[in-house]
């Protein structure tokens, strides 16, 4: 299935603003997270396991045990701090 991905704030200026993915069907964040992870670079160095991220799944705020469905918007953004 296909979903569309969004990236934000540092993220957007290491990958770019959007991209298209096909996904497995019952597919996590979390998983998504992996996979795009053991794409390699640039996708493993912004979103390792180590970085502090957040994700959305169709502009909500989700976990990463979320499941997708198909057609989803994904966004994966760093964590925002207020001053």
């Amino acid at each position: 299935m296909k979903i569309q991905l969004r990236y934000f704030a540092s993220l957007r200026e290491a990958l770019g603003s959007t991209e298209t993915v096909e996904i497995e069907a019952g597919s996590s964040v979390g998983a998504l997270r992996d996979r795009l992870i053991a794409r390699g670079e640039p996708h493993a160095g912004a979103l390792a396991r180590g970085r502090a991220l957040r994700a959305a799944l169709n502009q909500t705020l989700c976990d990463e045990s979320v499941v997708i469905p198909d057609g989803a918007e994904v966004a994966f953004f760093p964590p925002v701090t207020g001053g």
